[in-house]
């Protein structure tokens, strides 16, 4: 048997068992070394390929479209630099738990160390920020090297999609030449429909008398919260509204809960207290005993000084497989369960619990106030803040939302009240950069779900490659990117009083006209003055076929004194309504 059929019958076997596994998506960036890779798969019946230039853009298009799909997605690339352009997305990929399958291409050993173009040390290149990593052998297609390739691409599918999931990264080393012959008998090798290395996964249920402890505990308090922080599983929302009913206690529902919007109950969802928990002494006003945590860290830093103020409060973190994901520092039970089961088994054993009733009425009734504020917002000029308030209002039904960092997330947080639209949020709160956003929006954006993209100016600059892939493949999205011409978010620093070095290392102004760089890459360009010209032109761009950008100017400084007037009024409201 020859190299080339050697080479073949190594890869078909290895993309089959992919597909076998259940992928379906692989990303490529075009290079020579990874020839073998990128072309058997682009040959694959059941697998769809999406070819991206840029590795970076790459990289974080996979990541959309695997958080999206909820399913692991494939990354081709060459060698060398190539793949260390891929780092910042497999960072945001471990940290948000998003399976990705990152398969890079190699110099053979002989080739490395020796001053050889395009080759560097790859060997565990991710560090720790992947699930399991493995250096590939060369390519053989004896049974017993075909077993081997196969076993591993089973794993590699299983391993990014279970437990916690995240990105793992398979190495592979070719030798000249690279070109697969597809025409070698029985290419994909074994008949069977069957994955080579199948997983049976059960969910994880927290034993009864376990639950009965913690009922025990909680029947000794009176005062508490349920918080739903950034998660994906879009069930818990039933589940977690059915047990806050019964036990009659608020719900601190992050944006990205998945909780604000959908068809179960809301009436006890607080999604304003990010606003009212700025002021101190509300937040000692409503000091726990014990609150129940699912999912991530909230966004809202007032919610990261409510648990900072109150280290005596019982902290409960529910999370599917492990983890320990408590930057506070305050003493935690870990509750390793599945969340939906978790509920359902509190409802069961705990329908006797008794909560103070006057406590679920005050967050009510301080949310109330702040609801009234923040749908009263209006003026002649757009702020940030009314942007994203009128782009919350406008989105159309079964639809996602993909949010960006620093002030796009926060203004997300205050103006994304409950909805019985079902609108999916997603956003890349792992390490929380503002590379790549555009790049994984488009990635949502390719399973045909319609995606509106919110985020500033300089998060829109960092990723501007990122919008050929809506050209390439005629994705449909919808931009709203709010131009503050900077940082915007640095303006609520402390950092702005420091006038003298401000605008150069902080504010960053990058004076670009982006209607520009809309029209390079075929798209449409509005832009809005006020709400109504921002409501016409979402409507429309949900009409137009591809990349829709909607611009809306605003001034740093002028957002930074909106905003804060907005949460003083709020407080000032609440002061004479609701805290004695």
């Amino acid at each position: 048997m020859e190299y080339k059929e050697h080479l073949t019958r190594y890869m078909a076997n290895f993309v089959d068992e992919l597909a076998k596994t259940g992928l379906t998506d692989v990303v490529i960036s075009p290079g020579s070394r990874s020839t073998p890779l990128a072309m058997t798969m682009a040959e694959h019946p059941t697998i769809k390929e999406w070819i991206i230039l840029d590795e970076r853009s790459a990289a974080f298009f996979g990541l959309g479209l695997a958080k999206q799909t909820k399913r692991a997605v494939a990354l081709v690339c060459s060698s060398g630099t190539a793949a260390a352009n891929y780092f910042p997305a497999i960072v945001e990929a471990y940290q948000s738990r998003v399976p990705l399958v990152v398969l890079t291409a190699d110099r053979p050993h002989e080739l490395r160390d020796v001053g050889a173009p395009q080759a560097i040390d790859q060997i565990k290149l991710y560090g720790d920020y992947v699930k399991w990593f493995q250096e590939m052998s060369m390519p053989e297609a004896t049974p017993a090297m075909l077993a081997y390739v196969r076993k591993n691409a089973a794993r590699a599918v299983q391993t990014a999609q279970g437990d916690n999931a995240g990105p793992v990264h398979l190495n592979f080393p070719f030798r000249e030449p690279l070109i697969p012959d597809f025409t070698v008998e029985n290419l994909w090798g074994e008949t069977t429909e069957e994955s080579y290395a199948p997983v049976i996964e059960g969910q994880r249920v927290i034993p009864e008398n376990m639950i009965c402890s913690i009922i025990g505990n909680l029947q000794l308090v009176k005062r508490g919260v349920i918080v739903c922080g950034p998660q994906v599983d879009e069930e818990l929302g039933q589940a977690i509204t059915k047990l806050a009913a019964l036990w009659k206690l608020p719900i601190l529902a992050d944006p990205l809960s998945q909780v604000r919007a959908g068809n179960h109950p809301k009436n006890h969802i607080i999604e304003g207290y990010d606003a009212f928990l700025r002021n101190k002494h509300y937040r000692k006003k409503l000091k726990p005993d014990f609150i129940i945590r699912f999912g991530a860290m909230p966004v809202s830093k007032p919610y990261l000084f409510y648990v900072q103020e109150n280290q005596d409060a019982k902290q409960y973190v529910v999370e599917n497989h492990g983890g320990h994901r408590e930057p506070v520092g305050n003493r935690t039970e870990f509750i390793y369960s599945d969340p939906v089961s978790f509920c359902t088994q509190l409802i069961e054993q705990g329908g006797d619990l008794k909560f103070s009733s006057n406590w679920l009425q005050t967050w009510k009734n301080m949310n109330h106030i702040t609801k009234k504020h923040l749908t009263d917002v209006s003026g002649e000029a757009l702020t940030e803040g009314s942007a994203v308030r009128k782009l919350i209002s406008t989105l159309p039904n079964e639809s996602s939302l993909y949010v960006g960092n620093s002030m796009a997330v926060r203004d997300v947080d205050t103006f994304f009240l409950t909805t019985s639209k079902n609108i999916y949020v997603l956003a890349n709160r792992g390490a929380n950069g503002i590379d790549g956003i555009i790049s994984s929006a488009l990635g949502a954006a390719a399973t045909g779900t319609p995606v509106t993209l919110v985020l500033g100016d300089l998060s829109f600059f960092h990723d501007l490659n990122g919008l050929l892939a809506s050209k390439h493949y005629q994705l449909n999205i919808t931009i709203l990117l709010i131009n503050n011409n900077g940082g915007g978010i640095f303006s609520f620093l402390p950092q702005a009083s420091e006038r003298k070095h401000f605008e150069a290392l902080f504010g960053t102004p990058v004076n670009l006209d982006f209607k520009q760089a809309v029209d390079l890459y075929g798209g449409y360009y509005h832009k809005a003055s006020n709400e109504m010209e921002l409501e016409k032109a979402l409507r429309e761009s949900y009409q137009e076929s591809g990349l829709s950008v909607v611009e809306v100017i605003t001034n740093r400084e002028e957002n930074v004194t909106w905003h804060r007037n907005l949460w003083a009024d709020i407080n000032n409201d609440i002061s004479k309504s609701v805290v004695e």
